[in-house]
């Protein structure tokens, strides 16, 4: 643990069935862990791709009376008025990033990782997105919202990801975060990144979680912006 706060057990993760040319980073929601949703990609797998499910360090929640919880960073409300937790989203951007640089180390360049997450992890993953300089294939934004909205598009003045392609998919049912935030979102993404390469998906009757229909369009997705490249 070497005395880091931020310590986590190791990502859960699905090698690819043969030498792995490319790789999706796939954030979990607040309270969860990363092994639910590395059984759901095991059971989308793409041959060539490894799927990294990291799973964020156990903290006080300000939403949850402060219980401890396995969260990216800290969250004070669900509305769009609430504070936010600034130094939290950009600290746990940083260890994204640092994951990021981890498997370009490994061989896997950033333009061949897709970046992704639900509900708390797709924020993070379109923040780290928006502000790295990091070019990756794509983002995968399930019922989720742009964290710290306000400060763009200044934040995202050096972005590599401009031309980046985004699937972003949304219960029309979510009581948690509402249609309108992910709808809202997709708004502002437009005026970052190209919005020729936005693709926004609603499911009706879909609450605050996946569905088989959502995962079949993320696979889609993910076949698409990572394609097996001739050598393998």
């Amino acid at each position: 643990m070497c005395g880091n706060n931020m310590s986590a057990p190791l990502p859960a993760i699905v090698p690819a069935a043969r030498k792995a040319t490319a790789a999706v980073i796939f954030l979990h929601g607040l309270g969860d862990t990363g092994h639910g949703w590395a059984e759901a990609f095991a059971g989308i797998r793409i041959p060539h791709v490894k799927y990294i499910c990291p799973h964020a360090p156990t903290m006080p929640v300000s939403l949850n009376m402060r219980m401890s919880m396995p969260s990216w960073f800290d969250i004070y409300g669900l509305n769009p008025d609430a504070e936010e937790d600034e130094s939290g989203i950009k600290r746990a951007s940083e260890n994204i990033k640092a994951l990021i640089d981890q498997e370009v180390k490994n061989g896997i360049p950033s333009h061949r990782i897709i970046l992704g997450g639900f509900s708390q992890g797709g924020a993070l993953s379109l923040y780290t997105a928006l502000t790295t300089q990091q070019k990756l294939a794509g983002v995968v934004a399930l019922s989720c919202w742009l964290p710290l909205r306000n400060s763009f598009p200044q934040a995202s003045a050096n972005s590599a990801n401009k031309d980046m392609h985004l699937l972003q998919c949304h219960g029309d049912s979510d009581p948690l975060v509402p249609f309108v935030f992910g709808s809202q979102t997709a708004e502002k993404m437009k005026t970052l990144i190209n919005p020729a390469n936005i693709s926004f998906k609603s499911y009706r009757g879909l609450p605050h979680s996946a569905c088989p229909e959502e995962m079949v369009d993320v696979k889609r997705f993910i076949e698409k912006q990572l394609p097996p490249i001739s050598d393998e």
